[in-house]
């Protein structure tokens, strides 16, 4: 039960990972022949860990009604329960594509009478060809294979997985079937897959995009996407715990032997910067150091748009992701007060008596927590305006915490992607506590771009950011770039050359980053709220400055890693003027 009960913690280490599905894959080595090997399990359930797992106890439990001593006999064990292998491969589904039922959960398999050609395989990741993936290997998916990026690439992989056992059936080499097959994808990946015949193998696209880890002691080889869920399930240190390296693999055979392997050659790392901004856990102590960082950059801005008055500002931030870049721009904010206390106090020399001087020391920076976020509300109602009073009340406000039209506002967020929470939630509801202002302040840079390599964010029109440049270009009589960049798209499209350029970045170019917050700010606050609202965005030379290994940042700059990526947005542009709410890619 070893490997299974540590394959759970790991899942539940990482369920910030996705929450819309889980699934995981046995192998089992040596069996008896006739005998199943490969298993698999996938829920779609509300606690889908938690799903799988007491279906998996259960079936345990039911063996030791049968045969009260069975733990004792683990060879007899393994045949009887499914799930108990010498491969495990566990995942967790974040819908980006495709409906949020069980169908869509990974592992996908592929079964086959002979064991070398069965493959479980599971991911992290979004291809933008995989259209094209599917006619290289002359293949005609059905309707739900051809939402699936996953089944693109599961195609591609047992194509060439066939291929080898055919020819070299006494000696399949898995690091060649990745060779050929891998420098097909487009995208940004780690994914993972297990075999019948034994082989286990990891591997990572090679500008580093999505992030993996692993981990080998005598007993286990263990690979995740985050460091931390690793450590913590292990107890190691973090120098024990290795990252995978962009472009390789790290494969094992059933003798558990193991290499890493160059499959790709690797590229200018891009690692997602998303990943330490917001969507992996914040217990990894390099990305605990790095949000504090990203928040205290953002605490000089802040002191200079409250015109350093302290003294009426109240310091919060957006629950629960934003918290500890909320920790480093208190620093920021107490490094700037501390500086004041103490010019003030050289500044009277001996003319000071104990109240004054205590009243000084003990100047604070304000801080309460005025945003709490409350367990998902169910929008069971359909109509409109009801659905609006839902999203409304995801937050609930404290109360007394505000002097009324006096105390300014200060909010943190760790980013703002459509700004439909902010204006329909958040803002709405700081407003009832009737502050002289509000300032939201994002420790992410502007999000102009679609995301298209695993945290799928693909359609340009529910973008703040951009619906604010084609605001500001209407209200500056400059809409027709919106039309000469559409023509200038169509012309690439018809050339098949939309790969080349990202084209949408002619959108922005006509306005500075304070233009564009501004208008955003704007389009945040509802016509009903009469309190200011100011919107303050990290800068991108402070994101790298703060995350210096995660420099990816094609979202807020538009530099794609792979050509993929100019396609997808320059697409999403097309879909957006033809009126399309639909995926890039």
């Amino acid at each position: 039960m070893y490997g299974l009960n540590k394959l759970y913690l790991l899942m539940e280490k990482q369920h910030n990972r996705g929450q819309d599905g889980a699934g995981i894959a046995t192998v089992k080595l040596n069996t008896e022949p006739g005998y199943p090997y490969l298993h698999r399990i996938r829920s779609a359930a509300h606690q889908s860990i938690a799903d799988i797992f007491s279906q998996i106890g259960k079936e345990l439990e039911d063996l030791e009604k049968l045969q009260p001593d069975i733990k004792n006999h683990p060879g007899l064990m393994k045949g009887h329960i499914n799930f108990l292998g010498e491969l495990l491969l566990g995942h967790l589904r974040y819908g980006t594509q495709g409906k949020n039922n069980v169908a869509f959960c990974h592992p996908f398999i592929k079964r086959d009478i002979i064991p070398a050609r069965n493959l479980a395989l599971a991911g992290n990741f979004n291809l933008v060809n995989k259209e094209e993936l599917f006619s290289l290997v002359s293949y005609h998916p059905d309707e739900l294979e051809r939402q699936s990026d996953l089944g693109a690439m599961m195609e591609v992989i047992h194509h060439f997985l066939v291929k080898a056992d055919e020819a070299y059936p006494e000696n399949l080499d898995i690091v060649k079937v990745l060779k050929k097959a891998v420098k097909l994808f487009d995208g940004g990946f780690t994914f993972s897959g297990i075999t019948g015949s034994g082989y286990g193998f990891i591997m990572r696209d090679a500008h580093g995009i999505r992030p993996c880890y692993y981990y080998i002691n005598d007993d286990v080889i263990v690979a995740a996407s985050e460091r931390a869920a690793i450590r913590t399930a292990f107890n190691v240190a973090e120098n024990e715990v290795q990252e995978l390296m962009p472009g390789h693999a790290l494969v094992v055979d059933s003798e558990g032997n193991y290499s890493i392997e160059q499959i790709l050659e690797p590229k200018e790392r891009k690692a997602c910067s998303f990943e330490r901004i917001y969507f992996s856990r914040g217990s990894d102590e390099k990305i605990y150091r790095e949000r504090i960082a990203l928040g205290h950059h953002l605490s000089e801005a802040v002191l200079n748009a409250i015109d350093h008055d302290l003294k009426n500002t109240i310091f919060s931030f957006i629950p629960n992701t934003a918290e500890t870049a909320f920790y480093g721009l208190i620093k920021g904010a107490e490094d700037y007060l501390n500086k004041i206390k103490i010019e003030r106090i050289l500044s009277w020399r001996n003319e000071y008596d104990e109240a004054k001087l205590t009243e000084m020391v003990n100047r604070r920076i304000r801080i309460e927590k005025i945003a709490i976020k409350d367990v998902k509300l169910r929008t069971f109602i359909t109509e409109d305006n009801s659905r609006n009073e839902m999203v409304e009340h995801v937050y609930d406000i404290t109360y007394g915490t505000v002097r009324k039209n006096l105390d300014t506002l200060v909010v943190i967020d760790d980013s703002i992607v459509r700004g439909t929470t902010l204006k329909e939630s958040i803002i709405r509801m700081l407003s009832r506590l009737q502050p002289k202002r509000i300032i939201v302040v994002s420790s992410a840079p502007q999000i102009r771009y679609p995301d298209c390599y695993g945290i799928d964010m693909s359609k340009l029109g529910d973008f703040i950011a951009f619906k604010a440049a084609v605001e500001l270009l209407e209200e500056t009589g400059k809409s027709c770039i919106l039309k000469e960049i559409l023509q200038q798209c169509e012309e690439l499209n018809r050339n098949n050359q939309l790969h080349k350029e990202n084209l949408v970045r002619q959108i922005y170019k006509p306005f500075t980053v304070h233009q564009i917050s501004a208008k955003i700010a704007q389009l945040v606050t509802a016509k009903d709220i009469s309190v200011q609202v100011d919107v303050i965005y990290q800068t991108i030379e402070d994101l790298h400055e703060s995350c210096p290994t995660n420099l990816g940042d094609w979202y807020f700059t538009g530099n794609y890693p792979t050509p993929g990526g100019n396609r997808v947005v320059n697409k999403a542009f097309m879909n957006y003027m033809a009126g399309k709410n639909v995926r890039g890619y």
